[in-house]
């Protein structure tokens, strides 16, 4: 026999108060809390927490931080009670959406003039991993973008990036200059010995066939490092 106090309600049974669908309708999406949208992805709720509740527990255990909850797995939003792997699908491929949207915005940047224009770049594609990367964009004379490229994925804690593959890339684009940039997952903004010796090392190799190395990006959630601004490079 069902328990009555584990049985999902839809949201046309709750109160009005509790009612994000119809608070969009009425009063536009920038009316709603992060909780009731989230809400609107998880649908239900159970006898003794609504969907706005839930949400706002899963809010609150990632620290009511949005970019937080885009690194969450489906393993772990599983694991809160009433989501099972449908929501939490929901409520990744979400944020994911969110994530492609300031993506393509980025797009309209053409040009680098300097770390924070590559930031802009980069960082879509940087945030909310728990792996390192190592991404380069490519340009032309006129420091247009003319391609972006992962040279290689990592683990928690570093990444290779191999100088061969990275100039054979930008010999195949006919790039004049190239910005290095990897992430670093911990959230720590400091260089490694192994970051500045890789970042002199490719630098230097770039000189010996004319194409320059202008910076080396560390990317987190929250900012970045630039070799070129701090003079490593």
């Amino acid at each position: 026999m069902e328990n009555s106090y584990d049985t999902k309600i839809s949201i046309k049974a709750w109160a009005e108060e509790d009612r994000p669908r119809e608070k969009l309708s009425a009063q536009g999406r920038r009316a709603l809390t992060d909780a009731e949208l989230i809400a609107i992805l998880i649908g239900s709720g159970s006898r003794t927490e609504t969907a706005v509740e839930l949400s706002k527990r899963i809010l609150h255990h990632y620290d009511n931080d949005l970019n937080n909850l885009g690194k969450a797995s489906i393993a772990e939003l599983s694991k809160f009670k009433g989501i099972g792997e449908a929501k939490a699908i929901s409520i990744i491929a979400a944020l994911e959406v969110g994530r492609r949207r300031n993506d393509t915005e980025s797009k309209m940047l053409e040009s680098i003039g300097g770390a924070k224009d590559a930031y802009q770049i980069l960082r879509r594609f940087l945030m909310d991993l728990n792996h390192e990367e190592f991404w380069i964009l490519l340009l032309n004379q006129g420091g247009k973008v003319i391609a972006k490229e992962l040279i290689s994925k990592g683990g928690l804690t570093g990444t290779v990036a191999d100088p061969k593959i990275i100039f054979q890339i930008a010999l195949q684009h006919s790039a004049v200059s190239i910005v290095m940039a990897h992430n670093h997952p911990s959230g720590n903004l400091k260089p490694s010995q192994l970051d500045i010796d890789l970042t002199k090392k490719i630098a230097n190799a770039g000189k010996l066939l004319d194409i320059k190395v202008l910076d080396h990006l560390i990317v987190t959630n929250d900012g970045y490092y630039s070799f070129a601004d701090e003079g490593v490079i």
